[in-house]
């Protein structure tokens, strides 16, 4: 299958919404029609025609080739398919995403994954602040899929995180899985202050020792048996590191018991 290429032209001069360019919303336009559709942006009209230089190919597989952090929207909402950033890219990578596959190559702004409900999102770069978190006024953040960042993340990663798996082979930033409703955040290098603000339900594991706050109370090294291994067997094709993680002896804190409770902070035993 040829995928079909948008490479960009130049660096832009002002933040281009690329929402418009998913498979189930290109399917069957030619190039003439891909070309011609409004970017909306902060300044003045831009089509994708002025902006990328277009190969034809099979509208289910999208690659950008060339990146910048002023790409908004990439893979927004998408349903079904392949989307490939050779580069860096803006805000709101993969929000709402509720299947396939989407490849950042370089860094990505803040909001990535936001609203996610299924597919998988890998970033080979670093991520920004509020990974898989929720826009205001939205009272869940990621509920399903896979999100994996191979570099660091920002602060609030994982905010409000309802379901799915985030893996982080990087550090994070600041309150890293703050107000979890449930879902699992995999974090492999140093994380800041305050993990798991807030946590209602849901896991966190985190690959080196960090001060918890004093709402979080032990319950001593734990085995985890069968469990750990079978997450371990399921996260070994995506991360090896990850699964080395919870292949390790553990030790468990409960809470926040600041809100219900019923999180879980594991750490190196």
């Amino acid at each position: 299958m040829t995928s079909l290429v948008l490479a960009l032209k130049q660096e832009p001069d002002q933040r281009l919404d690329l929402s418009p360019l998913v498979p189930h919303l290109l399917a069957g336009k030619s190039e003439a029609e891909i070309a011609a559709i409004e970017l909306q942006t902060t300044k003045h009209k831009v089509t994708v025609g002025d902006a990328f230089t277009l190969k034809p190919g099979d509208a289910s597989s999208i690659r950008f080739e060339g990146g910048s952090a002023r790409l908004d929207n990439i893979g927004l909402d998408l349903k079904s398919g392949e989307i490939v950033v050779e580069g860096a890219c803006g805000l709101y990578v993969g929000r709402a995403m509720s299947a396939g596959t989407i490849l950042v190559t370089g860094d990505c702004g803040p909001f990535a994954g936001s609203a996610m409900s299924g597919g998988k999102l890998e970033i080979k770069g670093d991520a920004g602040d509020l990974l898989a978190a929720p826009q205001d006024g939205e009272m869940e953040g990621m509920t399903g899929g896979l999100l994996v960042v191979r570099g660091s993340a920002g602060a609030r990663a994982g905010d409000r995180l309802r379901r799915g798996t985030i893996v982080i082979e990087g550090a994070a930033g600041d309150h890293a899985g703050s107000r979890m409703i449930a879902g699992t955040l995999i974090v492999l290098g140093t994380a800041g202050a305050l993990p798991g603000t807030l946590m209602r339900r849901g896991t966190i594991l985190l690959g080196s020792h960090t001060p918890l706050a004093p709402t979080f109370v032990t319950c001593g090294r734990n085995g985890f048996g069968s469990f750990s291994a079978l997450f371990a067997r399921l996260l070994r094709p995506t991360s090896e590191a990850a699964a080395a993680a919870f292949s390790r002896p553990l030790e468990r804190f409960a809470g926040d018991m600041a809100a219900l409770g019923k999180g879980e902070i594991l750490l190196p035993a």
